[in-house]
């Protein structure tokens, strides 16, 4: 049976947020990237009747953590998160905009890609992909790769950032097409969701890829 995947645009970027259950009608969720609007996300859960098990957080910029403090404290959930990342939420207003939502949090348990991780009656793969910032990983389960800002459909992330890097970017994709089936439903940071196979065929900034 597939995974029930709801996405929420949230905080000023309108960042898409996942709530993922193993089931429609399961008891527990894992919430990934929640980049703001918490009090919104928490009444979601209530609606489906699903207590948060796990936050997963991608990569540490600000609009993809904006909502991890509150969702945190009022649910209880442990944060999941890379740990060359982590000081951008526990130093969160360092490293946000003037006026961004959100505030600092401590991380649970720091991620380096690798680890396997059994949360609400799933099991979720952690992959290093470096590329658009320093340690970014992805979450892969049941033919779902929850890509943060890595790959997008029709584009990828922003090169232009601190820590960012265009050759590393593209061999983080490459690691991903090889790992994965091209059947593989991305749910990417922004935009709607795509398959890897369509963007290693169409997507006009993975031309290396395909050469």
């Amino acid at each position: 049976m597939p995974l029930v995947v709801d996405t929420y645009g949230l905080g000023p970027l309108q960042t898409n947020c996942y709530v993922v259950r193993a089931e429609r009608g399961a008891a527990e969720a894992v919430v990934v990237d929640p980049g703001g609007d918490a009090a919104q996300l928490r009444l979601e859960l209530a609606g489906m009747g699903a207590s948060c098990a796990a936050i997963l957080i991608t990569h540490g910029h600000f609009d993809h953590v904006g909502g991890v403090a509150d969702l945190a404290e009022g649910t209880g959930a442990p944060v999941y998160m890379p740990e060359g990342e982590r000081d951008r939420l526990e130093r969160f207003p360092e490293f946000a905009p003037a006026g961004a939502p959100g505030r600092a949090y401590p991380v649970d348990h720091p991620l380096q890609g690798g680890e396997t991780l059994e949360l609400a009656g799933i099991t979720f793969e952690c992959v290093a992909i470096p590329g658009h910032s320093p340690a970014h990983v992805a979450f892969h389960a049941d033919g779902c790769l929850f890509s943060g800002d890595l790959l997008f459909a029709g584009s990828v992330g922003r090169v232009d950032l601190p820590g960012a890097d265009w050759d590393t970017l593209l061999a983080s994709v490459r690691t991903l097409t090889e790992r994965y089936p091209e059947d593989t439903i991305v749910y990417p940071g922004h935009g709607p969701r795509t398959t890897l196979g369509a963007e290693l065929a169409r997507n006009p900034f993975l031309a290396e890829l395909r050469a």
